[in-house]
C-alpha cells in the first residue's frame, strides 16, 4: 500500500539527513568511497515525495478555467492548450506518456448545419433555404416528393387520464406530415402531452403512422414571432430515418391554403376545442432535407507509472476525470443560460477534476517505491457531449481490459460543502468489497460520504462500469453554478479540494495494494425515469448502454435480476431493435415505445445479440 512506500521514504530520508550532518566524516574517505556513497545517495535526494497542495491545485485550476481557454469546448483552441498543459505536467511527473505522446485523439460532433442541397416546393412557390426553411438537427439526409397532411400536434397516445390521435381519420402513408410543435395545454407545467411533445417522439408517431416526411411549424401559442429556430445537434448520431424539416408560418399557410385555414386558426380551434383538428391536404410537396455534421479533433490525454510487483504490475487502477467544458454556451451547449453568451470556464466542472488527477500523479511519480499494480491516469475530453472520450478509450484500450481490476473518477471536487465536509461516492455497489473499503478509509477521516451503489451515471465512469469494472465515482456535488458562466475559479475551496484529493490518494493506496482484489458485481438504479423527471409507469428491468457504439437499436448495458427482462431472457449486450413489432432505433425511440406501455402487458421484443435476431416475451 502506498502508505508502506511511505515508510520506505522516512527511512530514505534519514540516511540522507545522516549524510548532511556527519559531511566532514565522509571527506576523510577516500575519494573512491566518497564517489560510491554519491552515487548511492543520490537517489534518494531527487526522488524526495512531493504531496499534494492547495496552492498547487489552484494554479492548475486557475489556468484551466482561464478567459484564455474559453471553456474548453472540445475542438478549440483552447480544449487544445488544456490537453497540452495537461500532458505537460503528466510527463514532468516521471509517468510514462500513452497513447501518440501522451495524446488520443478522436473525432467529435460539435453541431450540425444546413448543408447547400435543401429544398421545400409546393405548386408555384418555392421556399427559401435558411431564410424560409431548414431541416431539423436531426434529419436524415434525403428527399421526397409526395402529398401533404396536416396532422395537428401530432400526438397518439393512451393514458389512464387521456386519449388524443391526431391521426384518427387521416391517411399519412407515404406523405409528408406537417406537425405543430407544443401541445394543446400551451405554458402548462402539469400538461399530460410533455412526456409524448419531444420532436423525436413526435417524428416517431408520424412514422408509426406511415408517414415518409415531416415538417414541424411553430404556433402562435409557443413562438409569438414568426421565426425558425436554431438547428441543434442532440448529442446524438442516430438521424430520424426520414427527412424532417422546419418551416415558417407563412410557408405552411401557403402550402394548407386549398384548406381555407391557416396555422394560427388551426392552433386556436384545437386549444379551445381540446380535439385533433387534422385533415389532409391534396398539395403536392417536393421537399429535401441535407444536414451536416461539424467534425473535431480532441483528445484524451494520458501517462501511467508502472507497478512495482512483478505479477501486479501487469494490472492497473485508473483514475481520471473530463477536462472539456461547454466553451461559450449557447442553445445546445449544455448551459443553463443558453441564451447568454459568454465563457462558460467550468473551474468545478471539471478543471477541479483534473488538477486532482495532475496531483496523483506528481505524488505517486514522485514515490520511491511504487505502488504494487500500475496506476493509469487520464483526462477525458468530450464528456459533456455524451462521455465521448471515455467511450473512446473503452473502445481503443492501450491495454486488455480484462487488466484494468478499478476506475476512480472525480467530477465536481471544487465545492467542499464545510457545514457537513460531506462528500458523495457513486459505484459503492459495483464491488463486494467497495463499501468496506470505503467505510474503513472514512473512520479517521475530516471527510464523510453520501454513498449511492449505482454504476451507471452521468459521467466518465459510466463506460468503466459497462465493461464489468468496478468504479468509484467521488465529487463535491452541484451547485447553481453548474453549468453557467459563474462557475469561476474564485468560488473554488482549493483547500477542500487537497482534502478530497488526499482521500483519493487514500483509496488509490488501497486499491493499488496487491492484499486488494475486488470482485464486480453489477449495480443499477434503484428507479427508472424518463426525461422531463416522468417516471415510467413500466420497466423492463435494464438498464441502457449509454456508452455503446452506435448501431442499430438500443444496447442493453444490464439487466436486474429478476426484472421482466432477465426472466424473458434479455442478456446485457443486446440490442433492442423492436417492442411489439414496432422499430427502436435508438434511445429516443426505446423511451417513446416504454412511455406507452402499461403494468401486466404482455409484449415481444426483438433483439440482436452476436449477430443474430432473437424473439423475447416480456411481461410487464
Amino acid at each position: 500500500m502506498l502508505h508502506h512506500h511511505f515508510a520506505k521514504q522516512d527511512v530514505h530520508l534519514c540516511v540522507l539527513t545522516g549524510y548532511q550532518t556527519e559531511k566532514s566524516i565522509y571527506w576523510n574517505m577516500s575519494k573512491l568511497t566518497y564517489t560510491l556513497i554519491i552515487a548511492f545517495l543520490m537517489p534518494f535526494a531527487i526522488q524526495a515525495q512531493e504531496s499534494i497542495s492547495a496552492e498547487e491545485l489552484a494554479e492548475s485550476i486557475s489556468y484551466l478555467a482561464s478567459d484564455e481557454l474559453a471553456g474548453r469546448k472540445p475542438g478549440t483552441h483552447g480544449d487544445t492548450l488544456a490537453a497540452q498543459f495537461i500532458r505537460d505536467h503528466f510527463q514532468k511527473s516521471g509517468a510514462k506518456l500513452l497513447f501518440l505522446d501522451g495524446f488520443q485523439e478522436f473525432e467529435v460532433t460539435t453541431g450540425v448545419h444546413a448543408g447547400d442541397n435543401n429544398k421545400l416546393v409546393c405548386r408555384d412557390f418555392s421556399a427559401i433555404p435558411k431564410q424560409d426553411f431548414v431541416p431539423v438537427g436531426f434529419s436524415a439526409n434525403a428527399s421526397l416528393e409526395a402529398p401533404v397532411v396536416f396532422a395537428g400536434y401530432g400526438l397518439n397516445f393512451s393514458n389512464d387520464t387521456l386519449k388524443w390521435n391526431d391521426y384518427q381519420g387521416i391517411d399519412t402513408k407515404g406523405k409528408w406530415v406537417i406537425i405543430m410543435r407544443g401541445d394543446p395545454m400551451p405554458g402548462s407545467n402539469d400538461s399530460p402531452f410533455i412526456p409524448f411533445s419531444s420532436e423525436r417522439d413526435k417524428v416517431l408517431a408520424a412514422k408509426d403512422n406511415g408517414a415518409k416526411g415531416v415538417i414541424f411549424v411553430d404556433g402562435p401559442s409557443t413562438a409569438k414571432t414568426d421565426e425558425l429556430r436554431e438547428m441543434n445537434f442532440d448529442k446524438s448520431i442516430t438521424d430520424a430515418g426520414i427527412p424532417v424539416l422546419q418551416a415558417k408560418r407563412f410557408i405552411i399557410d401557403q402550402i394548407i391554403a386549398p384548406s381555407g385555414k391557416t396555422v394560427e386558426e388551426l392552433e386556436k380551434q384545437t386549444i379551445e376545442s381540446f380535439k385533433p383538428q387534422s385533415f389532409g391536404c391534396k398539395s403536392p410537396v417536393e421537399g429535401q432535407a441535407e444536414v451536416v455534421r461539424d467534425e473535431l479533433t480532441t483528445f484524451n490525454v494520458g501517462a501511467w507509472i508502472e507497478g512495482s510487483d512483478e505479477k501486479l504490475k501487469n494490472e492497473y487502477i485508473v483514475v481520471g476525470a473530463h477536462y472539456d467544458h461547454l466553451g461559450m454556451g449557447g442553445y445546445g451547449s449544455g448551459s443553463r443560460m443558453p441564451d447568454t453568451n459568454a465563457v462558460h470556464n467550468g473551474a468545478d466542472d471539471n478543471a477541479s477534476g483534473v488538477a486532482a488527477v495532475m496531483e496523483l500523479a506528481e505524488q505517486i511519480g514522485s514515490l520511491n517505491t511504487k505502488p504494487d499494480r500500475s496506476i493509469i491516469f487520464l483526462a477525458f475530453g468530450a464528456e459533456e457531449m455524451g462521455l465521448l472520450g471515455s467511450k473512446y478509450f473503452i473502445g481503443h484500450l492501450p491495454v486488455q481490459v480484462e487488466q484494468i481490476k478499478a476506475m476512480i473518477n472525480m467530477d465536481m471536487i471544487g465545492r467542499l460543502k464545510r457545514d457537513n465536509m460531506r462528500i458523495s461516492i457513486g459505484g459503492t455497489g459495483t464491488a463486494k468489497e467497495s463499501k468496506e473499503i470505503l467505510e474503513q478509509l472514512l473512520k479517521n477521516n475530516e471527510l464523510n460520504a453520501g454513498m449511492s451503489p449505482e454504476g451507471f451515471g452521468p459521467s466518465d465512469h459510466a463506460a468503466f462500469y459497462g465493461e464489468n469494472i468496478p468504479v468509484f465515482f467521488i465529487s463535491t456535488g452541484a451547485h447553481s453554478d453548474y453549468h453557467t458562466p459563474m462557475d469561476d475559479v474564485e468560488l473554488i475551496d482549493a483547500d477542500g479540494a487537497e482534502l478530497v484529493s488526499n482521500f483519493v490518494y487514500q483509496l488509490l493506496d488501497t486499491l493499488s495494494d496487491k492484499s486488494t482484489e475486488l470482485t464486480f458485481q453489477e449495480a443499477g438504479p434503484s428507479k427508472n425515469k424518463a426525461r422531463h423527471g416522468y417516471s415510467f409507469k413500466v420497466t423492463f428491468g435494464i438498464m441502457p448502454d449509454f456508452t455503446a457504439e452506435a448501431g442499430e437499436g438500443m444496447s442493453v448495458g444490464g439487466v436486474r435480476p429478476g426484472g421482466p427482462a432477465h426472466s424473458a431472457g434479455m442478456l446485457k449486450g443486446d440490442r433492442i431493435v423492436a417492442i411489439d413489432g414496432k422499430k427502436v432505433a435508438d434511445i429516443y425511440e426505446y423511451m417513446a415505445r416504454l412511455k406507452k406501455l402499461k403494468a401486466g402487458q404482455i409484449v415481444t421484443v426483438d433483439v440482436l445479440r452476436n449477430g443474430k435476431k432473437e424473439v423475447l416475451i416480456i411481461q410487464l
